[in-house]
């Protein structure tokens, strides 16, 4: 699995004109599932997301997680990370899930962080989705489990 990370001030993800996730102060999460990829792999990201210190103390250094921030979330599906462009013009996603894997597989992401007492929203699995974000720093990390 791969999650991009970014700490945003606010965010939300619109389908067909309609608002259907919304945050303030936290992170956007984009997130990408492989036809390799397992719960462990989810539960391995489910903690490093909560658990990554990329929020600034009082001093201005990165030393607070998620979890010390409350920091709330937004988990939107994003298959196209799987997007091998190394050959031709067109991407390939044969590294991707199937759908139905990566829908269980991000299901089980965004209840395993809500397990953890932060608000989190999310967009609409295989919609069309507009994302918008103010992405505060800027920071931005990404997660992989291979």
């Amino acid at each position: 699995m791969k999650a991009i990370l970014q700490r945003v001030t606010e965010s939300h993800v619109t389908v067909e004109s309609k608002v259907i996730g919304k945050t303030g102060f936290g992170i956007l999460v984009l997130l990408g599932v492989s036809k390799e990829d397992n719960e462990s792999d989810a539960d391995f990201l489910i903690q490093k997301t909560v658990q990554l210190r990329m929020f600034d103390d009082p001093q201005g250094k990165m030393n607070l997680s998620a979890l010390d921030v409350k920091a709330d979330i937004l988990v939107v599906s994003q298959f196209t990370i799987y997007g091998d462009c190394r050959k031709g013009r067109r991407p390939s996603f044969d590294q991707a899930a199937d759908p139905q894997t990566a829908e269980h597989l991000y299901e089980y992401y965004v209840k395993g962080l809500r397990e953890q007492g932060l608000k989190v929203e999310t967009g609409q699995f295989r919609a069309m989705m507009q994302v918008s974000l103010v992405n505060d720093g800027p920071v931005t990390f990404i997660l992989d489990t291979n």
